[in-house]
């Protein structure tokens, strides 16, 4: 299972609230040790391919074809993951099947093409462009003239100011997921005609093509009873190649017809049936005919690859995959013994177990057989994975230690693990905000840097933690030699030390420095300081080998938590180590990033020093606590390439020192009650690509503010890491009009988060999706809208 950052917005948990803002369609940090000179040769400051990298957009896999050569009717079955709650696109309860059927039957004034950059749409618009930046930024909107909803209503201002007045967030009476770029509206009124459109800005709006995509009828958006609750099961009004025909929660299934009163290209297909079907479900549900695409797992994909192989093989010969595949030759005598030996309840109970498998293996066979009928089509979608890291406290909190585990990560061979295999090419992704291909993108790692065990054992050692550190102080002794007294737990005082202390009262320790106790305090104590601030949604992971379970010679335990983990094996949980109480700390005065912890020439101790120039013989620790990270991954299946990419940033940890501490939760409660509670070290997850980074990326890495109730408003930033410079680069991006300048302030954005070392990108997802031989202009569809008129079958005749 992938889990892309499914609640967006609005979450709330152990006092860290959310603020509404706009909200990154789905579902960093601290002031980085650079300084502003460092940075400005890292963020991708030329022009054209040289800032992509080695990285390069994938192109979508549709098998495309031109309309004469798909025939015309017939009904496409798409599977979904759900019969969605609502049409509503703008609702909080909105999910991916929603955004599809807002495509295929309302107007988007822009529409996405393969490398993720906004283009007029032309069913729609004759043009739209800022016409007006001084005193105020205006946009002139040109309608199509055939363009009507589908009661004859003509497209018009009507139907644009009813969107803004719902969703500029000024009247509470409308339940609005997101309001991103409408607040910036002053107004909206009729141009020269009746097909112009005047929008002004009261203040610059980069991301204006973003707005009216969807665009709804004003009878949906005209009143809050008719937004919360109108368009909740049914769409009366739509304008697209497609309508809503009927929204069944029984049979699982949404079913799109074709509009006859769209202006455009006729839809090919009769009818469009979305069918909710689970993930594992859909290689058995494609073989079995009920359905004709569907987005697959690695091991869906592997199944359809196996079926073509396994045609060229002679005939009569047994799958060496699948049930009973597995089955050696002396378990199969030992079954045969027992279902035909003298002990008959035995014997019928073998004989029942080995007509199952039988049965199994030949409904196994038949569905392999059907899936020869089945292609692969696969690209890279828009939306990446990556580690995140929970900066508000414990180790974490410090930055150098956010920076080390960054560099101990080899991201080239995790994006190889994941990629390679399918034939997809293997780069890591460079940016937090933009993907391969994008006018925003550019490689800004190099503010952080790449794989390298020597500095990040240098920057373990700058932040006390050592192989030294695993030996807790020694207790201190009086003049002669003996244990001193304490009181208090605290070492007793002569009179005269106790008035050299009482001197220097108020001065915040020696030479009036604050305290190490002080300093460790939480990070609400903190200034307006920029604080680090990482999170994450979940993809990855599992825990150990089961010889490795209870605590291996790598460092890693497997634990879960009585409330929602998995219950172990009652002697892997007594074999298990209590984990460390983290401290708190407060990022100090930092070297340089990557510095090395100095050490004295001819140093009798090699703890720090000899530590830093060669892979740590063991785990690290400070003050007698070990360096422990938990990482919490999902319990569910289907996320196995995940977990091979947890296993492996395991063993990188490993090698520098880090002990990391897996805990397996239920799918459910993985992202609410520990990613946006906060209750984490490490995650995996993933967010999506977008075309407009600098709307959708600053709620995800705004740096959390406290309210006035003493909550902290996180926003979508669950890595509760952020700066104020970060913040400032987004608002300066997002009113910037030249585009060339926007996607620079990105680039400059983008390099700040790498420095911040909150979250680290690791690879574009793939994308597979199994279709049917003869479907045309539909698959892998990357980046790019669907042109849902041109979906069908090939060949003359339909399906």
């Amino acid at each position: 299972m992938s889990h892309d950052g499914a609640l967006r917005g609005r979450t709330c948990s152990r006092g860290i609230r959310p603020r509404s803002r706009a909200r990154r369609p789905a579902v960093l940090f601290t002031a980085g040790v650079l300084t502003l000179a460092s940075l400005a040769g890292l963020t991708g400051c030329g022009s054209g391919d040289e800032e992509q990298g080695p990285a390069r957009p994938v192109p979508r896999d549709i098998a495309a074809a031109g309309r004469a050569g798909v025939g015309d009717g017939g009904s496409l079955r798409w599977a979904v993951d759900s019969v969605p709650s609502t049409l509503n696109a703008f609702q909080a309860d909105a999910d991916a099947t929603t955004g599809r059927v807002a495509q295929a039957v309302l107007p988007s004034m822009f529409t996405l093409d393969e490398r993720g950059r906004p283009q007029a749409n032309p069913a729609y618009l004759e043009s739209a462009e800022v016409v007006e930046r001084e005193p105020k930024q205006v946009v002139l909107y040109k309608l199509h003239q055939q363009a009507v909803w589908s009661d004859g209503r003509e497209i018009g201002a009507p139907d644009f100011v009813a969107q803004w007045r719902a969703l500029a967030g000024k009247d509470s009476k409308y339940w609005t997921a997101r309001n991103a770029g409408y607040e910036r509206i002053e107004k909206i009124e009729r141009g020269d005609g009746d097909l112009q459109v005047r929008v002004t800005f009261a203040k610059p709006y980069a991301d204006w093509r973003a707005l009216f995509s969807p665009l709804y009828p004003k009878d949906v958006t005209g009143t809050p009873d008719a937004f919360n609750e109108g368009a909740r099961t049914q769409l009366k009004n739509t304008a697209g190649p497609f309508r809503v025909k009927a929204v069944d929660a029984k049979s699982a299934a949404v079913t799109l017809e074709r509009n006859p009163r769209w202006w455009g290209s006729p839809a090919k297909l009769d009818t469009l049936v979305l069918s909710a079907v689970p993930r594992g479900r859909r290689p058995a549900a494609l073989a079995a005919g009920t359905l004709d695409l569907a987005e697959v797992d690695t091991a869906g994909a592997e199944r359809i690859t196996r079926a073509h192989q396994d045609a060229g093989t002679a005939g009569g010969q047994p799958l060496t995959h699948g049930p009973g595949a597995d089955t050696t030759p002396s378990a199969a005598l030992k079954s045969w013994a027992l279902a035909y030996g003298s002990d008959e309840e035995q014997a019928e109970v073998h004989q029942a177990a080995r007509l199952r498998a039988r049965q199994a293996v030949t409904a196994y066979a038949a569905q392999q057989k059907a899936l020869r009928g089945f292609a692969v089509r696969k690209s890279l979608e828009p939306a990446y994975t990556q580690l995140a890291m929970n900066g508000e406290s414990g180790p974490l909190a410090d930055e150098r230690v956010r920076r080390a585990v960054a560099r101990a990560l080899d991201r080239r061979e995790l994006a190889e693990t994941v990629l390679k295999p399918l034939g997809l090419p293997a780069h890591p992704v460079g940016s937090h905000l933009a993907l391969a291909g994008q006018g925003a993108y550019a490689d800004g790692s190099g503010a952080l840097g790449g794989q390298d065990t020597e500095e990040a054992l240098g920057l373990l050692a700058d932040a006390g933690w050592t192989r030294g550190g695993a030996r807790k102080p020694a207790a201190p002794k009086d003049a002669a030699g003996q244990p001193a007294e304490r009181e208090n737990g605290k070492e007793k005082k002569s009179e005269g030390e106790e008035s050299k202390d009482a001197a220097k009262a108020g001065t915040g320790g020696v030479n009036g420095a604050a305290s190490p106790e002080a300093a460790g305090r939480a990070p609400a104590e903190k200034s307006a300081a920029d604080e680090p601030s990482n999170e994450g949604l979940y993809i990855v992971g599992d825990d150990k080998p089961a010889a490795e379970a209870g605590g291996g010679a790598d460092g890693t335990r497997v634990l879960a938590p009585a409330a929602h983990g998995i219950k172990l094996p009652a002697d892997a949980e007594k074999a298990a180590p209590e984990k460390a109480v983290p401290e708190k700390a407060v990022p100090g005065a930092y070297a340089p990033m990557g510095t090395a912890a100095p050490a004295a020439k001819g140093s009798a101790s090699p703890a720090a020093g000899a530590s830093a120039a060669a892979p740590a013989s063991g785990p690290l620790a400070k003050d007698g606590r070990p360096l422990t990270l938990r990482f919490v991954l999902p319990a569910g299946p289907g996320s196995e390439a995940l977990r091979t990419v947890g296993e492996k940033i395991v063993r990188m940890l490993d090698k520098v020192g880090i002990t990391t501490e897996i805990t397996k939760v239920p799918d459910e409660s993985y992202f609410k009650d520990h990613i946006a509670a906060g209750d984490y070290d490490l995650a995996l997850y993933s967010w999506p690509g977008t075309a407009y980074p600098a709307t959708d990326g600053r709620p995800i890495y705004a740096k959390p503010r406290p309210a006035a109730d003493g909550s902290l408003l996180v926003e979508q930033n669950y890595t509760r890491v952020g700066t104020d410079h970060i913040d400032q680069l987004f608002d300066q991006a997002a009113a910037e009009l030249d585009e060339k300048a926007g996607n620079e302030l990105v680039r400059q954005a983008d390099a700040r988060i790498w420095a911040t070392a909150g979250s680290i990108p690791l690879y574009q997802r793939p994308q597979l999706v199994a279709a049917r031989a003869n479907v045309a202009n539909a698959g892998a569809f990357g980046f790019a809208t669907p042109r849902f008129e041109d979906i069908g079958f090939s060949g003359k005749g339909s399906r």
